[in-house]
């Protein structure tokens, strides 16, 4: 995206409210005490109540904006796209968007986004493929009705060898517009850290995205991730994987004689898509976590392959 693009997408943020806006409702029950700065408080059948505008409000002063993936719809509603640092790297990333009216800056609730595509441009083969997605943006949090959710996991991050572009389509009030394949930045995880890693299962290819790792604490920890399955062709965005896996959890402190730690549970597939487990990690330091993959009858079918330490390969770092 050029300077000036860019520019434009940065004033018009700063337009439409202080960190964006609010909405209201017709509701009787409003809290006319509610302040958000920038914003006066109007019924609009549109939005969200002033309550739930005050928590999207506070929501993103979370995250940061992602100035070349918004866009204006129609010349009257913006959508913005965020991410918790308003950047990207490699491994898995939440990308929240959020549409507000042009002409009072109030949050709106009915919009989607669809078509998320997220592709790489290799540059020595002259070919394109994608890369694991949410299989849907959505609403993910009662509090943040006006706020909708997915995620990407890119498998490289942009360099001399390729470079990433995202695109999407957007519905927000019947009225339709679309993001064309945007350039963005896809930053380097620090050396020696993977958190999405691939295993194949006869001529499949997989992928395991760990979702924010960085989040990780001494103790127990829930430890989520999500499995997808290469597209065929692979320009295609990358799904959640039909198949069912069991992903048993083995952390290890390799600067500390590899030792484990007790009461770690599998990964195994939740309704919502995820995989979920518990790993326990007991103190602070550098731990790798190694996953080997089953089937549900208990047959190894990735990270059964030892190193010469006698550990899956197939793992993750993470420093605490």
């Amino acid at each position: 995206m050029n300077i000036l693009k860019q520019s434009f997408f940065l004033v018009l943020a700063v337009l439409s409210g202080t960190a964006l806006t609010s909405c209201n409702s017709n509701d009787d029950n409003v809290d006319a005490g509610i302040e958000i700065p920038g914003i006066t408080i109007t019924d609009d059948v549109d939005c969200c109540s002033a309550e739930e505008a005050l928590q999207v409000y506070r929501f993103l002063q979370t995250v940061k904006i992602i100035p070349e993936l918004s866009i204006v719809v129609d010349g009257k509603y913006n959508v913005f796209a965020y991410s918790k640092n308003g950047t990207f790297h490699t491994g898995y990333n939440d990308i929240y968007f959020v549409a507000t009216k042009k002409e009072t800056g109030n949050y709106i609730k009915n919009f989607q986004i669809t078509d998320l595509k997220p592709l790489m441009f290799m540059t020595k083969m002259k070919m394109e493929h994608s890369t694991p997605v949410a299989p849907s943006v959505e609403q993910f949090n009662d509090n943040y009705l006006a706020v909708k959710r997915g995620w990407i996991s890119f498998v490289m991050n942009s360099s001399e060898a390729g470079s990433w572009t995202v695109s999407y389509n957007v519905d927000v009030l019947g009225k339709t517009a679309a993001l064309p394949k945007t350039d963005i930045l896809v930053d380097p995880l620090p050396e020696g850290q993977e958190w999405v890693k691939s295993f194949k299962v006869d001529n499949e290819t997989y992928y395991i995205s760990i979702v924010n790792p960085t989040d990780l604490k001494t103790g127990k920890n829930t430890l989520q991730a999500f499995v997808s399955k290469k597209n065929n062709p692979a320009t295609v965005p990358y799904q959640l994987a039909s198949e069912k896996f069991v992903i048993d959890i083995d952390p290890r402190m390799p600067d500390m004689g590899n030792h484990t730690s007790p009461d770690n549970e599998a990964l195994e597939l939740k309704d919502n898509g995820s995989y979920e487990g518990n790993v326990n990690l007991t103190m602070t330091g550098l731990w790798r976590i190694h996953f080997t993959v089953k089937d549900l009858k208990g047959n190894v079918l990735a990270g059964g392959d030892d190193l010469k330490d006698g550990f899956s390969s197939l793992y993750f770092d993470v420093t605490i």
